[in-house]
């Protein structure tokens, strides 16, 4: 993608959403009603062949062994070598006010030498959570969207064939204890904090419930939580469901984000960059080796040498000065953009004029 693409692309998203607006619902959770984290160790089946090596996988198989033996099979003085099975890790995010017989997607992940869980398939897995209850089990067939393929001279590997998911895979056992009565005190929090943002939210939400129930019932705590005063005459997921359905437009901090490594760069609409005379060129430095063969007169005894002949041209490129001044997000796009740079040149200058004092905005490198 070139960088007018990306600049045509990052200024018709700004144009498109520069009125619209944003529900609350998408810009802050409920303070207290969160997803918990689920992990568990299992074993997958069915493996043609691409398993773990049970040698130098010993943790496989001390678990296929005790689950045999816990199925009346004793395989304790036998050498196994199956590469059918593989050990993996099972993950999972268990979601707020979830019951017993609800069923949840799960992620397996190799944790041997493995080349593919592909037509594999999960035995049952208990999971657990922080505390060591087990809230779920799993079990299913593994769905792979990777593959590897390998051959004597070759090896095609397209995503990643040791993990995978299983859609509605775990089945919850045990219910998180908590609700609206657990949470306490109904709070909305931001998921970009700020203040500006913060008051937004209050006043659409008190200008609604002025008009709905006759009260102001939020009120600012910080620039990442606004705390909600329930009325007694309605239940708390109504409340929560009227109040997320209001739209605000979202104030955006000015922060230019920067990643070197894939050379993007993604520039706030509130960016602004004081007047400043800008010029970027290039030096290229050319090094050419050119060995030369020097050979002995005939009946000289001599020995034939390879002479070394090295090349060095140096051009630096001219490149005229330019003013760059950015009012805005378009009017700063349009100006680094007339001047033809590729990524890399947008992140050394941004970073530049980040030194001299001339941006107005935070830089975020990663």
């Amino acid at each position: 993608m070139t960088m007018r693409l990306i600049v045509f692309i990052l200024i018709a998203l700004v144009s498109s959403h520069a009125a619209a607006a944003t529900r609350i619902k998408d810009v802050a959770n409920v303070q207290g009603v969160r997803d918990n984290q689920l992990i568990g160790y299992g074993l997958v089946m069915g493996l043609q062949g691409t398993g773990d090596t049970l040698r130098n996988s010993q943790f496989t198989e001390q678990a296929l062994q005790s689950m045999l033996d816990r199925m009346g099979v004793n395989v304790r003085d036998v050498n196994l070598r199956t590469r059918n099975v593989a050990a993996v890790i099972v993950t999972a995010d268990l979601p707020p006010f979830v019951g017993p017989g609800s069923r949840i997607d799960v992620t397996v992940t190799s944790m041997g030498d493995a080349t593919s869980l592909k037509g594999g398939t999960l035995m049952l897995t208990a999971l657990q959570g922080g505390d060591g209850q087990i809230y779920a089990v799993a079990q299913g067939a593994i769905v792979v969207s990777g593959f590897s393929a390998q051959g004597q001279a070759e090896t095609l590997t397209s995503g990643v064939a040791t993990s995978g998911r299983i859609a509605n895979g775990a089945l919850v056992e045990r219910e998180v204890r908590g609700g609206f009565d657990a949470v306490g005190t109904l709070a909305f929090e931001l998921k970009n904090p700020d203040y500006k943002t913060a008051t937004l939210v209050t006043d659409a939400i008190n200008q609604y419930a002025q008009h709905r129930y006759g009260t102001r019932v939020a009120v600012p705590k910080d620039f990442r939580t606004v705390v909600l005063h329930k009325p007694k005459s309605i239940a708390p997921t109504r409340f929560i469901a009227e109040l997320g359905d209001l739209e605000i437009q979202p104030d955006t901090p000015a922060r230019i984000v920067v990643d070197q490594r894939t050379g993007t760069v993604v520039i706030g609409k509130n960016v602004q960059i004081s007047t400043v005379a800008i010029t970027h060129g290039a030096l290229t430095i050319r090094v050419t080796e050119m060995p030369e063969v020097s050979q002995p007169d005939p009946m000289s005894f001599g020995q034939t040498v390879i002479v070394p002949r090295t090349q060095i041209s140096a051009a630096e490129e001219r490149v005229p000065l330019a003013i760059v001044k950015g009012s805005d997000l378009q009017t700063l796009v349009k100006g680094l953009n007339q001047m033809g740079l590729k990524p890399s040149d947008v992140i050394a200058i941004l970073q530049a004029v980040k030194t001299a004092g001339a941006l107005q905005a935070e830089l975020v490198v990663q």
